[in-house]
């Protein structure tokens, strides 16, 4: 939400939606249904409910979608939001809820017997085996104290935070990741901070006559923060000595990658209003900010944008690994294509990215090859902030349909929402989304949290011919699930590559098990698994439509 005053920046600027890229409407390949109360899922989600728009509430939250218990299916948490300061009924107070994949397209709520229904106000959440024992743990970005719940591998977790020290004190949060900044075959954390908020600050404002609450500006800046893994459960805070501190802003949506391919984790933090950060590792966990000098602080114009979510992927199929970033109302999202020369550019444009969702504000992103044609499609969740928009900016709602945009196969997308299936035609302000194969069909669904209300969750129906394989790493040397290892899968013709990463979308994290369509082609010839912090190892005779587990180790050493 790029803010350019005490009234967050109500844009007035009219933009030719032609001179973005608009496609005129083809065949689409893609169906995403609506499972609604057929998932079983009975979770509400609530922002406070203060009616007071403080800050914090606003801009709730993001969800998680991983196997927690190890069965082989892919199950989801959802943050919630919590009551303000000197708000109280006689209700239970607001939980975040974990819902098992019981294999048949139902969830069932096993939030109590896991133990993992925090009452913090959600924002941001992540998925690692930090404890490299097997099973996937979790960390929660909140406003206030913060929790990383660890995985006892029987069913159930507990609150280890005051223990490991990473706790986050009262700060807002918001994206957090787990990465292998210095690759010691460990997890280190990054949790990003979105501004230091305090209830004596909060002072609605008059927009167009009707009350607007103050924005990221109006509050002062905080820095993120980098933790340590110390191999013994506990963590270091190392965000000064790491050179983290050194630039602050209003954090949102963050990613961590290898940009420059150079075998070592790299940092991009969306910022709301000011310039981007990309952080650059120097291979030992010290990091440099170079965002304007590699072209992704700003957008095409040289203006900074309401940055939200972020997604990672090899959209052009040349690989190199791009990055999509949504904004806010009458901003483009941004397509920073990784460019050969070892820079992005602004490719939003040129790719047709941007049209259809211009007017509204963006959040949740995905990556994802929908239809398995062995390219990567774009789903983006909108919604405003504020239920009052339209009596303020008559161009946007605060309930709007999310957006599926089709990967052409030849560097543009198109424009498939009003023909991807009734779960596109679903009216909410959506947030956080996440997108794994939720059902073992070999294609990827997706989960939106929604704003105040039920979630989404789309079952892909696409049907189409297209064969796949997915892709799950087992770490020995390296971190257990491989996060930032880089796999390459080389079919014919075709030649993907995509990276495991441990948080993403907004506030989100989705995809620990790789998904690459295929298409036609009825055979992988070699998968090439480059290892965090080790060598590359070489897997042929892979089979195609199922899922393979590598570990580290047992491939042929390149």
């Amino acid at each position: 939400m790029k803010r350019s005053s005490s009234l967050w920046g109500i844009h007035l600027v009219f933009f030719s939606l032609a001179s973005l890229g608009a496609a005129e409407p083809e065949r689409c390949s893609i169906r995403l249904v609506n499972m609604g109360q057929r998932a079983g899922i009975a979770f509400q989600h609530t922002d406070g409910g203060s009616g007071q728009q403080y800050i914090f509430e606003l801009m709730v939250a993001g969800l998680a979608t991983f196997d927690y218990d190890g069965d082989g299916l892919v199950d989801i948490y959802f943050l919630n939001g919590a009551r303000p300061r000197g708000q109280t009924n006689d209700e239970p107070p607001p939980r975040n809820a974990l819902y098992r994949n019981n294999g048949d397209g139902t969830f069932a709520d096993v939030t109590q017997q896991t133990g993992v229904g925090d009452t913090g106000h959600g924002l941001g959440v992540t998925v690692g085996d930090y404890d490299n024992d097997g099973d996937a743990d979790l960390y929660l970005n909140n406003y206030g104290p913060n929790v990383l719940y660890r995985n006892a591998g029987d069913g159930t977790f507990s609150d280890v935070s005051g223990q490991a020290g990473i706790d986050g004190g009262d700060r807002v949060g918001a994206g957090t990741c787990f990465l292998d900044m210095d690759a010691d075959g460990d997890l280190d954390l990054y949790v990003a901070n979105y501004v230091d908020f305090s209830y004596e600050r909060h002072q609605l404002v008059a927009a167009a006559a009707f009350p607007y609450p103050p924005g990221p500006s109006d509050y002062p800046p905080v820095a993120d923060s980098l933790y340590q893994n110390n191999g013994d459960g506990t963590f270091t805070d190392v965000s000064r000595s790491s050179g983290i501190e050194a630039h602050v802003g209003p954090s949102m949506g963050m990613i961590c990658w290898d940009y420059d391919g150079d075998g070592d984790t790299d940092i991009f933090v969306c910022n709301d209003g000011v310039a981007n950060f990309l952080w650059e590792n120097d291979g030992t966990g010290r990091f440099t900010e170079q965002g304007l000098l590699m072209g992704v602080a700003y957008n095409l114009h040289g203006e900074a944008n309401g940055s939200m979510g972020v997604d990672c992927g090899d959209f052009d199929n040349d690989g190199r690994i791009d990055m999509f970033m949504t904004d806010y109302t009458a901003e483009s999202p941004v397509l920073y294509r990784n460019h050969p020369a070892g820079f992005f550019e602004d490719a939003t444009n040129a790719a047709g990215a941007g049209a259809v969702v211009f007017a509204q504000t963006n959040w949740g992103v995905g990556l994802v090859d929908f239809d398995n044609d062995g390219d990567r499609d774009l789903f983006i969740a909108s919604g405003h902030f504020l239920s009052n928009i339209p009596e303020i900016d008559q161009r946007t709602q605060y309930r709007v349909a999310n957006s599926v945009l089709i990967n052409t196969g030849e560097g543009r997308y198109r424009d498939g929402s009003s023909q991807s299936g009734d779960g596109l035609a679903i009216v909410e302000s959506s947030r956080g989304a996440g997108f794994d194969d939720l059902d073992n069909d070999g294609d990827v669904d997706g989960v939106i949290l929604n704003a105040n209300a039920a979630p989404t969750v789309l079952r892909n129906d696409s049907g189409t011919s297209g064969h796949w394989c997915q892709v799950q790493l087992h770490g020995v040397t390296c971190n257990r699930d491989g996060v930032g290892s880089q796999v390459r899968v080389v079919a014919g013709d075709l030649v993907q590559v995509a990276e495991v990463h441990s948080g993403r979308s907004y506030q989100s994290h989705y995809g620990s098990r790789l998904h690459f369509g295929l298409g036609t082609r009825s055979r992988v010839d070699r998968i090439e698994v480059r290892w965090l912090g080790g060598n590359t190892e070489v897997f042929t005779d892979v089979p195609i439509d199922g899922c393979r587990d590598f570990a580290q180790g047992t491939g042929a050493r390149q």
